[in-house]
């Protein structure tokens, strides 16, 4: 096997062999060649495309004043949700010691707050031995193209604990670190500091056996690291969060 003669290259050249350097080697097969056993690259791509074209979602703009549900506190001038929950909109001031755009005087600016984070997730299967992972053609308003490829799961704790008051999201199930003992990744990761203020987000990758029988919703599909890899190729069509787990692997 092409990994056997990889490793025997190594070990000729005198490195340490441990199991997250095995791992890596898989990895990187992974990544150079499409073994999708049931999707190939043209498919994946014709498939997306068709579910953007679906897609009857229409996103305009309107004043946060006209914003169902969400509210602009009299007293601090946060922008929140009756519920308490998802985010608040929140204004902060930075000061600094060092040079940046604005010069040592410092700045003011709106910023994204008073998130606990959630969970983003994929799910991974081997299929005939080979990994795949679940991506979904998620619809979310500021996409560009409406749809992205997604994470298995991507929910914040306000979804998570329904406080939309719809149902739980899909697959959340299995992103339960106390059900699941097969995780492959699970770390908390930042999310951007110049919108968001001290928001950080649990990535996993979760393996499922092989012999697990799911039953998969028309919007996701299963894809190879070699199919996301050359999809990230294409503008617009990954969006960041699968960029961000898969950049573990």
């Amino acid at each position: 096997m092409i990994i056997d003669e990889i490793k025997v290259i190594l070990e000729n050249n005198e490195y340490e062999l441990d199991s997250d350097t095995i791992s890596r080697i898989q990895t990187m097969l992974e990544s150079i060649r499409d073994d999708n056993q049931i999707n190939k690259l043209d498919y994946v791509i014709e498939w997306f495309n068709k579910k953007r074209e679906e897609s009857d979602m229409i996103v305009e703009e309107i004043g946060v004043n006209d914003l169902d549900k969400w509210n602009v506190d009299s007293n601090t001038g946060n922008v929140k949700h009756e519920s308490g929950g998802f985010f608040q909109v929140i204004g902060v001031k930075a000061s600094n010691t060092f040079d940046r755009e604005v010069g040592k005087k410092g700045w003011t600016q709106p910023m994204i707050a008073k998130n606990p984070g959630g969970i983003l997730g994929i799910l991974m299967k081997r299929i005939n031995g080979i990994p795949h992972y679940l991506l979904q053609a998620k619809a979310e308003p500021g996409n560009i193209g409406k749809l992205q490829l997604s994470p298995t799961l991507q929910a914040t704790t306000s979804n998570l604990l329904k406080a939309h008051g719809g149902s739980k999201p899909l697959f959340a199930e299995y992103f339960n670190e106390e059900n699941n003992l097969n995780i492959i990744y699970a770390k908390w990761q930042s999310e951007d500091g110049g919108r968001f203020y001290l928001k950080s987000n649990y990535n996993m990758i979760v393996e499922v056996t092989e012999d697990k029988d799911l039953e998969i919703p028309d919007s996701f599909i299963w894809v190879t690291l070699y199919q996301i890899k050359q999809l990230m190729k294409i503008e617009n069509f990954v969006g960041p969060h699968v960029r961000g787990i898969i950049s573990y692997l």
